[in-house]
């Protein structure tokens, strides 16, 4: 494995990336909720693109992975603002945006703030808004009165440990919701959901495709697959709809 590259930020954090030369627009890789950029999808991507000659990138935010900092001291806004840097300072001209998770609510957050720098975006089981409509809304009194006094909640993971999730989690992700307020994406979207996923429903990708403004938006509902979408007709499938992104935005 080679050892990744790394940007600081203007906030002071240091992002580890790997990053492949190619034609444009490039590829970027946006991962999930405490996944990182060794993940199958993020390096099954990052071959495909080499294959095909176009640039790619794959980064771990702040808290994940290689990069600095401690994953129970970050929030979407630290996490987006981390992927802004990485998409100004790392790449030149409009970029295809593939976002997994909660990388999808990173992505739509990138949409809003720099859509001059957005080509294209595909979404994998996007989670936007999911601190405030998964975890806040599922929380019992007992559970907010926990956050409220002790900073934190464990909540069960199907990943292994249990997720620590914080106040200052909950309380910025108030600050960057995205289903709440006008959402224009001028480009091509393609959203891609597993009817098996049960970490982001159905109905959150049915929200996201009813809310968001769009003239080129379409969502494909894959029938049995689960919320990490990794076996091999996913990989095929994803790389297919990057193609397809690609080929609409002109490349």
């Amino acid at each position: 494995m080679s050892e990744p590259a790394y940007l600081d930020t203007p906030q002071g954090r240091r992002i580890a990336y790997h990053q492949t030369s190619g034609r444009g627009p490039g590829v970027i890789f946006l991962g999930g909720f405490k996944s990182d950029m060794q993940g199958s999808k993020a390096t099954h991507l990052e071959a495909w693109a080499k294959a095909q000659g176009h640039a790619f990138l794959r980064f771990d935010y702040s808290g994940h992975g290689q990069s600095s900092g401690a994953f129970t001291d970050g929030c979407i806004g630290d996490w987006a603002q981390d992927a802004q840097a990485v998409i100004e300072n790392l790449t030149e001209g409009p970029q295809v945006i593939v976002g997994s998770s909660m990388g999808g609510w990173i992505s739509l957050l990138m949409c809003k703030r720099i859509p001059q720098r957005i080509a294209g975006l595909i979404t994998i089981a996007a989670a936007p808004d999911f601190t405030e409509d998964g975890y806040w809304s599922a929380f019992d009194d007992d559970q907010r009165a926990m956050l409220d006094r002790d900073g934190h909640v464990a909540v069960p993971s199907d990943y292994g440990d249990p997720y620590i999730i914080t106040k200052r989690l909950i309380e910025d992700g108030r600050d960057h919701l995205v289903l709440r307020s006008p959402l224009p994406l001028p480009f091509p979207v393609r959203s891609l959901q597993g009817t098996a996923d049960k970490a982001v429903l159905t109905e959150t990708a049915l929200r996201l495709l009813d809310h968001a403004q769009s003239n080129d938006m379409r969502l494909t509902l894959v029938k049995d697959a689960d919320h990490q979408m990794s076996n091999p007709e996913n990989l095929d499938l994803i790389t297919a709809t990057i193609y397809e992104v690609l080929r609409l935005s002109g490349k």
